[in-house]
């Protein structure tokens, strides 16, 4: 459903004395492959936008279109920060996007008196927050942080299409779809994707089921022993 974005928040905040209000989101969470990334912004206080909101409300265009109007307008102080793969595999997803969200916040170049965080509380936290359920859809400089984002994450992505162009990040950007599943089962995982993720666990394990069958094959299920030369690939 529809709803528009607005300050009721961020005006409930500044009406008992809190000046510098930013709103933090994150993009990829649940994604097979590539990155976390979190935004943090604070937008001033009589910033209007006609077409803002949150960015899965926005066609793919038109969030390009307002990720250049926020971005480039001097009176927004914006910072986003990245959590790889890798990490994300050390110390699981929600940790990752709590580490996200904290990094994109502390590199703000003004520090916010007080957080709109979309979903639930992170802790711990470096600011006063405010968790809002489904809050890019209400409130403005957390939708603003959405955008930055997703857009910044699916610039990331195409990144890596070209690297690994066999499974068409650019189309579905890690997520689990079924042009990605089809993909992942026909290559493999490739160096981003989430170990940890059980769709790219399950490809894991039947490349290692397969490559034990074929050593049995081989060498009678000795361990170490070496592919001959004619059947290395």
């Amino acid at each position: 459903m529809y709803r528009r974005c607005g300050f009721r928040y961020e005006k409930k905040l500044r009406a008992i004395g809190v000046a510098r209000i930013a709103g933090i989101d994150e993009a990829g969470r649940g994604a097979l492959a590539g990155p976390v990334v979190a935004a943090a912004v604070i937008l001033p206080e009589r910033f209007r936008h006609r077409k803002l909101n949150d960015s899965k409300q926005l066609a793919p265009e038109l969030r390009e279109k307002v990720y250049v109007d926020i971005t480039s307008n001097v009176e927004i102080i914006w910072a986003v920060g990245v959590v790889d793969h890798l990490e994300i595999d050390r110390i699981n997803i929600l940790r990752a996007t709590h580490k996200a969200m904290r990094a994109a916040i502390t590199s703000l170049f003004t520090p916010p008196d007080h957080v709109l965080i979309d979903g639930l509380p992170v802790f711990p936290f470096p600011f006063p927050q405010t968790a809002i359920i489904d809050g890019d859809c209400y409130s403005l400089s957390i939708a603003a942080a959405s955008v930055i984002a997703k857009v910044t994450r699916d610039m990331m992505m195409r990144d890596f299409c070209a690297r690994f162009p066999e499974y068409c990040f650019s189309q579905h950007k890690g997520y689990s779809t079924e042009l990605h599943l089809t993909k992942l089962h026909e290559f493999g995982p490739c160096p981003i994707h989430r170990r940890s993720f059980e769709p790219v666990a399950q490809p894991l394990l039947a490349l290692e089921a397969l490559t034990a069958a074929y050593q049995a094959r081989c060498f009678g299920g000795e361990a170490g022993g070496q592919v001959p030369a004619s059947e290395r690939l």
